[in-house]
């Protein structure tokens, strides 16, 4: 196996500056930094990860908790972090807890031992030893929250804003005359649900048809949009929102399931913009928010930490936009907004 010694001996340069190039080639001369790394590529030479490691503390390591790597909008997230960890010298640890506290727990162990430089959390929460180092130095843990608003964790954040997100949604289907309009929620111990359930109510409020929502929860789960949507169905609604892309897929099946027509007899929003969306029968209207950049967002803000840049809790509010095709269409018994 070759050794940094090799690569000096061949170089003519000691093994501190090989060592030097590798780590900080900004402070070797240009010639002598051809010189080594075309020895180290002509050697085929990996540097030792893990004794830098010692020496510098750093792992290079960032670690991705998810709560369901099952969930297709996850993945958006999960590849513009992951360019964004690369493109700066950092690997991604990926950790699938899948709603479980121990499994939260155990990667959480993986920060707090150093395996890994920084931590990116998907999830609502903060898990109970996080929570408490967390407290010990509000915003200068290098722990960032994507996706999910919690104000008064003591992190930084990246996410749209769900409220106005659940506004927007509803909104669009009393534009089209819907009145009597189910919503499908996730679960409420998520500020996310909680949040766009919110603007749903307040776009209701405003014109004074809120008595005639009607409300299920879900887990953003195909399967809980299709139980869900049945019970909705019955009680007569024309309109549904559905907090996510798969419980609207979900949704859409109930009311196939009951040969009624998705739009004519009742419209369906979803919430993601997940890629199969725009292929379904009909195409889904949904509420769509820039995975790709909240996953790079994330990172940026989490490395800024590290470095130290960064030392109080920033807020990143990213724009979500209403993308309306084919599962939303005017009410058959439209009636004029009060």
């Amino acid at each position: 196996m070759t050794t940094i010694l090799d690569v000096a001996r061949r170089a003519r340069v000691s093994t501190a500056t090989v060592s030097r190039v590798l780590s900080q080639p900004e402070l070797v001369r240009q010639a002598t930094r051809l010189r080594v790394m075309h020895v180290v590529d002509e050697l085929g030479y990996e540097p030792n990860l893990a004794a830098r490691t010692l020496r510098t503390l750093r792992s290079s390591k960032l670690l991705l908790m998810v709560p369901d790597i099952s969930n297709p909008f996850f993945s958006k997230v999960i590849r513009g972090a992951e360019q964004t960890a690369r493109e700066a010298g950092y690997a991604v640890v990926l950790g699938d807890t899948s709603h479980d506290s121990a499994a939260e727990e155990q990667y959480v162990g993986m920060f707090r031992r150093r395996e890994v430089d920084g931590l990116v959390i998907l999830g609502h929460r903060l898990p109970e030893a996080l929570a408490i180092e967390v407290a010990r130095r509000p915003g200068q843990t290098a722990v960032v929250n994507a996706c999910e608003y919690t104000p008064g964790l003591g992190i930084s954040s990246v996410h749209i804003d769900n409220a106005a997100a659940g506004e927007q949604a509803i909104d669009h289907l009393l534009d089209l005359g819907h009145r009597d309009i189910g919503v499908i929620t996730g679960p409420m111990e998520s500020p996310l649900s909680r949040d766009r359930l919110a603007g749903a109510q307040r776009a209701m409020a405003a014109h004074a048809v809120l008595d005639r929502m009607v409300v299920g929860s879900g887990d953003f789960s195909v399967e809980s949009g299709l139980e869900q949507a049945s019970q909705l169905l019955e009680r007569g609604v024309t309109g549904l929102f559905c907090f996510s892309d798969e419980m609207a897929i979900g949704a859409m099946n109930a009311i196939r399931s009951r040969e009624l027509s998705c739009p004519d007899d009742v419209s369906v929003v979803g919430f993601d913009d997940i890629r199969f969306a725009r292929y379904l029968t009909p195409p889904l209207t949904t509420i769509a928010q820039p995975g790709s950049e909240i996953g790079r967002s994330a990172v940026e803000l989490l490395l800024r930490t590290i470095s130290g840049d960064l030392v109080e809790p920033a807020a990143v509010a990213l724009p979500h936009q209403l993308i309306v095709r084919g599962s939303t269409a005017r009410a058959r018994l439209a009636h004029p907004l009060p």
